[in-house]
């Protein structure tokens, strides 16, 4: 498909979205959308799957007839074989296509739709309890929990709920999500179109569940560069899941992980992953506070990435200082700045052979107390810390602060220096918000491979100048960006303004003049 079709889909779905646009607020109605979105998906995913299965018998699965010895008979064998490769189930009037077709056909004495909301309810729910006792319960368990049929936000009456619910699936059913197409992924990358468009209407909410894909680019790129392939790339904020698919944009991907605790948030990242054409045995991606419950204790990965929420409050007890992941620092991260927390709990999950790469705000850099102390230790003792990267102001979806990237490994190949770069007046403006284009995204991915000192942009530290900075690693300290004034000519300046007060002078005198022909007093 071509980049114009592209297009054309992410506006014809964003011009959907905008149908419930005015119901209700950018949270709810994009948990409409998106889940309508990923019911018509799921539908047309299961029909080809079922169709293939029955190309021999030359018949089509939406139209075996339900509760017939025949049409039964093909249903078993279908739900047996999706289950174990699609992980899910749909019979044939289940199918997103049949319950469009019945809710808008018209009654004649009414000429009101269908309806359907019942029927929609029940098919969701079945979705969800067809994966019960298999590999794939996890991954379906209350994925439409957020799709809420019953709310007045869809309507007062029942009637006025079924109308919208019926424009808007009638309205996706004209679209062609073109899923024939093995190697394309232009419906995952509408989805993530529709996500960022949410993301920039939904203010400060927005950081919990999505990261710009300029600056996703550039962790992605760090993370996988020289390499073909990732046996496994792990994000414990992992948001919508963005992070991760990007990183398969970049190189190819065996087995992705993730955790979040926000629940809808948490729906969203499985529905993304699905729609990107990731098959639930490839995904473990959990429910829970990353840093008191973490759900991948002992696993390490080959790539970690995460834009964790900026200083956020959190549970630093006491008792943590036993658990593997923070006993080696000897303290904990500030209970009212987890920065550092989500740092150490990311680096326990790093392999000895992987890179990480986090989004941090530039206080990390050089705030004191137990955060100087877990900075010291990473520099000092571990030497894991590779590169800092400054990135532009106003950059991120709900606030304006900036921001860094802080990239690790556990074995370095230089192991005696750390690369600074500061990007941060490097970036374009699109209305009110500043983003990463191609050049500048390159740029930083050019800096940090080649790793040579630029003139107001990138610097090579020794350890040894690190440590002399008492391991501040502001910025500034490291990339001299001052730009020498303009010398100001006094002389030349003085003349100019013996000039003007002459001017002056002459104006005044005409005026005088205009003024005693006029016979009225004169100003001066």
């Amino acid at each position: 498909m071509s980049e114009e079709q592209k297009r054309l889909l992410e506006a014809r779905l964003w011009n959907i979205a905008n149908e419930l646009r005015g119901k209700m607020d950018a949270d709810d109605f994009r948990d409409y959308i998106l889940g309508f979105i990923f019911y018509k998906y799921l539908s047309e995913k299961f029909s080809l799957f079922a169709n293939n299965l029955l190309k021999s018998e030359n018949i089509r699965y939406e139209d075996l007839e339900e509760e017939t010895l025949e049409g039964d008979k093909y249903i078993d064998v279908i739900k047996y074989e999706s289950l174990e490769k699609l992980g899910y189930f749909l019979r044939p009037s289940e199918l997103f296509s049949k319950l469009t077709a019945k809710g808008t056909k018209k009654f004649l004495d009414t000429n009101e739709s269908n309806f359907i909301l019942g029927d929609l309810t029940l098919i969701l729910n079945h979705i969800e309890q067809s994966t019960l006792g298999t590999d794939s319960e996890e991954d379906f368990n209350k994925l439409f929990e957020d799709l809420d049929l019953t709310s007045t936000k869809l309507g007062k009456t029942e009637k006025q709920k079924n109308e919208v619910i019926v424009k808007i699936m009638n309205l996706l059913q004209g679209i062609d999500f073109k899923l024939e197409d093995a190697d394309s992924d232009i419906l995952g990358d509408a989805y993530e179109f529709l996500i960022a468009q949410f993301a920039s209407g939904a203010g400060k909410k927005a950081g919990e569940f999505y990261t710009p894909q300029g600056v996703s680019k550039v962790l992605a790129k760090i993370v996988s560069l020289g390499k073909n392939q990732l046996r496994s790339v792990y994000d414990p904020t992992c948001g919508s899941g963005s992070l991760l698919l990007r990183i398969a944009k970049e190189t190819k991907v065996g087995n992705f992980y993730g955790q979040e605790r926000n629940r809808t948030t948490y729906n969203l990242t499985r529905m993304n992953m699905i729609l990107h054409n990731i098959p639930y045995q490839r995904f473990d991606i959990k429910h829970e506070d990353t840093l008191l419950n973490p759900q991948h204790m002992g696993l390490r990965f080959e790539a970690v990435v995460a834009n964790p929420p900026f200083s956020a409050k959190w549970e630093a007890k006491e008792s943590l200082l036993n658990d593997e992941r923070f006993n080696p620092y000897g303290k904990l991260a500030p209970s009212s700045k987890a920065d550092f927390a989500f740092v150490q709990h990311m680096i326990y999950h790093l392999s000895d052979s992987g890179t990480m790469a986090v989004v941090l705000p530039h206080g990390v850099l050089f705030r004191g107390g137990s955060e100087e102390h877990i900075r010291k230790y990473l520099i000092e003792n571990c030497n894991y810390l590779d590169a800092v990267i400054g990135l532009p102001a106003n950059i991120f979806y709900g606030t304006s602060i900036p921001t860094c990237i802080m990239v690790f490994k556990k074995c370095r190949k230089q192991d005696d220096n750390i690369v600074f770069i500061d990007a941060s007046k490097n970036f374009d403006k699109l209305r009110n918000q500043n983003f990463l284009n191609d050049d500048n995204i390159n740029n930083i991915i050019e800096a940090y491979k080649n790793r040579k000192n630029i003139d107001k942009y990138c610097y090579v530290a020794t350890l040894e100048e690190i440590k002399n900075n008492n391991h501040n690693l502001n910025i500034p300290r490291y990339v001299n960006t001052y730009e020498e004034e303009e010398l100001l000519d006094i002389d030349k300046i003085s003349q100019e303004i013996q000039k003007l007060t002459d001017q002056s002078k002459t104006i005044d005198l005409e005026i005088k003049k205009f003024c005693d022909i006029l016979n009225i007093s004169s100003p001066f």
